[in-house]
């Protein structure tokens, strides 16, 4: 089968959808599946050309400058799916890149899916645009209706979209690479090791930005007890629109590393005590998933995709969110008991070591194979 994908997101942006889409491609090859992708032109250049890899000119999107809205060239376009002749679409993002996909998929007759990777309506309340919502609910429920089926990441998300009135919506988990996080990267980092020894270790990854409810994360290292405070050093990995702000409030137990990568990233999980993750807005928490293949237990909040990684009181604990006091109570508990701590980063390394990135997009080519078929059928009926 060839397979054309659609992104308005991938490397080197530092994202999950980025990573995720990246982590297909590498698939696809493996199973020598045909593809072309489709992706917005970005400042920094792939490692390596491909032929396959088709690029349009983009600009920074202002709520996630992270991110690219791409300018495709519609006739270009065209002729380059025409020559391809792919026998599906598969549609990541809503924006720029992913409505051209759509646009040709509905001209042509040819089927698509979707996935749904984030939860913008949540965004919409830390940027304080909740007058948006019911245009955005009415987008989105647009252009995932033409998809044979709408992949989600978690039930937590299925259910959301279910109560909005989505359909054909099939599950598509994310896996972890549990060689590359792995307890035995403790220490492997000239920057790590220079953490004082003498202190607990609580780690942040991800972006900093008001929708990952950073103000809980402040307020949970503001209000913790002194005597507690003393003996624990935070690290905060990533970078994004609230870093300078962070950097204000936050106390000088902190260290803030920036984006970090490969070893540097693998080092930063495994020599933590607690992956701390306040966030209520995931659709399914993949740092959570990478801090439990390093044995790290995670504290994580009551609300989105996490709570389906995290078993409560057995590889972490999970808290009512935006709430910094039981998020106190709970690294409290863990940091005064350390075999409790010992005994949940193994269960979440076993549980990280079931998750398997091969069978999952094994299983995600299966669906593509059925739907592949089912509109064949419909076809020739």
């Amino acid at each position: 089968m060839r397979i054309a994908l659609f992104t308005d997101t991938y490397i080197p942006q530092v994202n999950g959808v980025a990573r995720t889409m990246k982590r297909l491609v590498d698939h696809l090859e493996k199973r020598q599946v045909e593809y072309a992708l489709y992706m917005p032109e970005t400042i920094e250049k792939l490692d390596r050309f491909e032929s396959n890899i088709h690029t349009f000119a983009s600009l920074p999107f202002f709520l996630y400058p992270e991110c690219r809205i791409a300018l495709p060239n519609v006739f270009k376009l065209r002729q380059q799916l025409t020559s391809f002749q792919p026998d599906l679409l598969h549609i990541a993002t809503p924006f720029n890149v992913g409505l051209s996909g759509l646009q040709h998929g509905k001209k042509y007759g040819i089927p698509m899916v979707g996935s749904y990777h984030t939860h913008f309506d949540h965004y919409l309340h830390y940027y304080k645009l909740q007058f948006m919502s019911a245009w955005l609910w009415k987008y989105v429920k647009w252009f995932h209706q033409p998809f044979e089926r709408t992949f989600v990441p978690s039930v937590e998300t299925m259910r959301h979209l279910q109560k909005h009135g989505f359909q054909r919506l099939a599950l598509w988990t994310r896996g972890v690479d549990c060689e590359r996080f792995h307890p035995k990267q403790r220490h492997r980092s000239y920057a790590i090791n220079l953490l004082p020894k003498d202190k607990a270790v609580l780690l942040y990854v991800g972006r900093l930005a008001p929708e990952k409810d950073l103000a809980t994360l402040v307020a949970i290292m503001s209000l913790l007890p002194r005597e507690l405070n003393e003996k624990i050093q935070w690290m905060i990995v990533g970078d994004g629109p609230s870093l300078p702000e962070m950097k204000k409030q936050c106390p000088s137990n902190v260290t803030f590393t920036g984006y970090l990568k490969g070893e540097e990233l693998a080092a930063a999980y495994a020599s933590a005590d607690l992956f701390v993750f306040p966030s209520a807005t995931e659709t399914f928490g993949n740092v959570v998933l990478e801090a439990f293949a390093s044995g790290t237990p995670a504290i994580v909040a009551d609300r989105g995709g996490v709570t389906e990684i995290v078993e409560h009181g057995k590889s972490g604990m999970i808290c009512k969110a935006g709430d910094a006091h039981t998020f106190i109570q709970a690294i409290e508990h863990l940091l005064m008991n350390r075999s409790k701590r010992a005994e949940m980063g193994y269960e979440a390394r076993q549980y990280a070591l079931t998750q398997s990135w091969e069978r999952i997009f094994d299983d995600l080519l299966e669906q593509y194979e059925q739907v592949i078929f089912h509109h064949k059928k419909r076809h020739l009926a």
